[in-house]
């Protein structure tokens, strides 16, 4: 199985300065997905998940286009291929 993340400019330095990551390995769902990801860049878990192991309020995890908040969350299943994208939410004005 492959899974490819996608890592914003905010990120990337903890991703060795990577906008994609491509992982290999077996993944049910995105939480498998993320462990994969922390595997080979475990200062990213951190910035996406809290001590508890929940995804941080400001951080939006989309797999495919869709949401893991309104799909399942953590548990939201993933596919050969998928494209996951970690978002931290913008603020400003």
């Amino acid at each position: 199985m492959s899974l490819t993340f996608l890592i914003p400019g905010p990120l990337r330095e903890l991703a060795s300065n990577q906008s994609d990551v491509r992982v290999n390995g077996s993944a049910q769902s995105v939480s498998d997905a993320l462990s994969l990801l922390w595997a080979t860049h475990p200062g990213l878990r951190d910035r996406v998940l809290t001590e508890r192991g929940d995804v941080r309020q400001h951080i939006n995890i989309f797999v495919d286009g869709e949401s893991i908040r309104y799909a399942g969350g953590l548990a939201m299943p993933v596919q050969d291929g998928a494209e996951i994208v970690i978002l931290p939410a913008l603020s400003g004005g």
